[in-house]
């Protein structure tokens, strides 16, 4: 793995984010010794963002939807 100073850092920051993608890190050091690791984050993705589905159905039928399945029908017996 290759260490680069903080002034070819600073020049070449492009470079090293696209490198750090491709190893995974890349270590910077300081003239006082100091080394940090650059490396990407994972991306995180909401569970809630999903591709849609295509019903070819109306907004209007949607609602008729809804409104049919909150309907209360009365199940009990009938008496004689």
């Amino acid at each position: 793995m290759n260490v680069y100073t903080y002034t070819e850092a600073r020049q070449k920051l492009a470079t090293l984010l696209n490198r750090a993608l491709q190893e995974g890190e890349v270590l910077i050091k300081r003239r006082d010794g100091q080394v940090f690791v650059l490396k990407p984050q994972s991306r995180v993705d909401s569970p809630l963002d999903v591709a849609g589905v295509n019903l070819n159905i109306t907004a209007t039928e949607i609602v008729n939807f809804i409104h049919e399945g909150r309907r209360t029908y009365d199940i009990s017996p009938e008496t004689p």
